[in-house]
């Protein structure tokens, strides 16, 4: 997501900047190459060598003759992203007034000063960042183009984002967006089906594709709604559900206002009726009598005639041809953009396989994330 991507790091003295060395290396798992910029207080709270060990670059503590700023930052400089995090009110309230008297208000100086993109992660405890002189700034700053990845508010704390959350923020301010503007509606993982108040009927789905294609989304420019029975994530506004008819109800209100809808989520093809208490154990025998549910695609498509739709299809075959043949069935029936067929082999998998099917066929193997730039990428040349 960051490969070959150079970011210079504008460290505050928020204690969050004990998370430093952690973040970045996940920037630079991530592909990121990394140096640093520390203010003094910062260096009171985690050590240059600290952050030199974690970069494997020397670290700027202080401005001198050799102008670190221009060379970082500036207009031909190192830099392709300026990212300060942890960010204080101090530090966002110079930024947007232009003062620049550390090293790190310097750079952002320089940065806005050279259209170089500038990502913000504030971290102060949240009467401080409810100041309205703050929440000013901040709006100044975005007026200029400064993108900022909101805190976690917890315990009484703006706490500093996830390091998911910081290098997507990244990813999202340094690279294309084809997809600025646009509304993107996912859906990921399974639909789960109450049988009685305990026991499920589900599958074994685990939403990992439908999240990075959401996140691949996201990073192109999407504003995207991620509908699913799972986590809270940074890049969408997620609706959790967990039925069929719940995921149809969610896509219905969202789709109202997208752009496009990928559909990743392995929907239950059928339910039952729930019992109000649980079903005794000890049977000799038990039937359910399981119901076909609505087809969320073909419901959509019938509300919505002209709205972009891509499909997963997961066959148990083993073979391409087939899933093929199975993908471009469902295409023509619905009127999809493309489908991404799979093996439903790779589901909990970390490493996937699939083929985008449309008039053509391209086949995309390595990790989920890839699969969800692949889809985001041929999306955005349809929408």
């Amino acid at each position: 997501m960051l490969e070959g991507i150079n970011v210079a790091l504008g460290i505050t003295g928020s204690i969050a900047a004990v998370r430093t060395v952690e973040f970045v290396h996940e920037l630079r798992r991530r592909g990121a190459n990394v140096r640093a910029v520390m203010t003094p207080e910062a260096t009171n709270i985690i050590h240059p060598w600290s952050v030199e060990f974690a970069t494997e670059n020397d670290v700027v503590t202080e401005i001198t003759g050799a102008v670190e700023h221009v060379d970082l930052c500036g207009v031909e400089g190192w830099a392709d992203v300026y990212l300060v995090s942890p960010a204080t009110a101090n530090t966002v309230g110079k930024m947007a007034s232009a003062v620049d008297d550390t090293p790190v208000t310097t750079c952002a100086t320089t940065a806005l000063g050279s259209g170089l993109p500038v990502v913000v992660v504030p971290a102060m405890h949240k009467p401080m960042y409810d100041h309205p002189g703050v929440l000013e700034a901040i709006e100044q700053l975005e007026s200029w183009g400064v993108h900022f990845v909101e805190p976690r508010i917890e315990e009484g704390k703006a706490k500093i984002a996830s390091d998911e959350a910081i290098a997507t923020g990244v990813a999202r301010a340094v690279g294309d967006r084809p997809l600025d503007g646009r509304h993107v509606v996912v859906t990921a993982g399974a639909t789960t089906e109450s049988i009685d108040p305990i026991r499920t009927l589900s599958n074994r789905a685990s939403g990992a594709t439908g999240r990075a294609v959401a996140r691949a989304c996201y990073v192109r420019g999407a504003d995207v709604t991620l509908v699913q029975d799972g986590p809270d994530v940074p890049y969408a506004t997620v609706e959790s559900v967990e039925s069929t008819a719940e995921m149809l109800a969610a896509v219905k209100d969202a789709a109202a206002g997208a752009d496009a809808l990928v559909s990743a989520a392995a929907i239950a093809d059928y339910t039952v009726e729930t019992a109000d208490e649980k079903l005794r154990s000890g049977q000799a025998s038990l039937t359910l009598d399981l119901q076909p549910t609505p087809k969320v695609l073909d419901t959509i498509r019938e509300a919505h005639p002209d709205l972009p739709m891509v499909g997963f299809k997961a066959e148990t075959s083993g073979d391409d041809e087939a899933m093929i043949e199975q993908a471009r069935e469902l295409r023509d029936r619905v009127g999809l953009a493309f489908v991404v067929a799979n093996d439903a082999a790779v589901m909990g998998e970390d490493e996937t396989r699939a083929l985008l099917v449309d008039d053509d066929v391209e086949a995309v193997s390595g990790s989920k994330a890839t699969l969800g730039a692949a889809v985001a990428d041929r999306l955005a040349n349809i929408t």
